[in-house]
């Protein structure tokens, strides 16, 4: 009898030209860099070219995403401005394609803690931004998955 593939989550940093991809362990502890993608004209097309590439890497690597974390780029007053609705737009074609649950998890600051985290490496400028959008995604997934380990926690 076939041992069933591990589950793991995945955590995308969505951006107009790249979106940063992480993913967890199986345990659901740690996040880790996967890949960056670059985006396509139209977003559908993003969407179908994104889906074909994560199939892909889960087929290479034996194992199913169960849950998907999308940042949510909120203004500093909490409120949802024009990227927001961006974003809003990519997850709800992301759920008209999925039957997984998709989470929208807010993002204020990952990208400057990304970017500092980077800065502080050493990186050149031109290496940190092919960098920026995946480590942003380790952030936004890593904070999901600690707010989940603190939620088990107290119960």
């Amino acid at each position: 009898m076939a041992r069933p593939l591990p589950n793991k989550f995945l955590g995308i940093d969505y951006g107009m030209a790249r979106i940063g991809l992480a993913l967890s362990d199986e345990r659901k502890i740690i996040a880790s860099p996967l890949f960056t993608l670059t985006t396509e004209s139209k977003l559908e097309q993003t969407v179908e070219k994104l889906l074909i590439e994560i199939e892909k890497h889960q087929q290479e690597h034996g194992y199913v995403i169960d849950t998907i974390v999308v940042g949510l780029p909120l203004l500093m007053s909490g409120k949802e401005g024009l990227i927001a609705d961006e974003v809003n737009h990519f997850v709800g074609l992301l759920k008209k394609s999925l039957s997984i649950p998709i989470q929208t998890w807010d993002e204020r600051l990952t990208s400057v803690l990304a970017e500092r985290t980077l800065r502080e490496s050493n990186l050149s400028r031109k290496k940190r931004t092919k960098f920026v959008d995946t480590v942003s995604a380790v952030i936004i997934l890593q904070n999901y998955l600690d707010m989940k380990s603190l939620q088990q926690d107290l119960s």
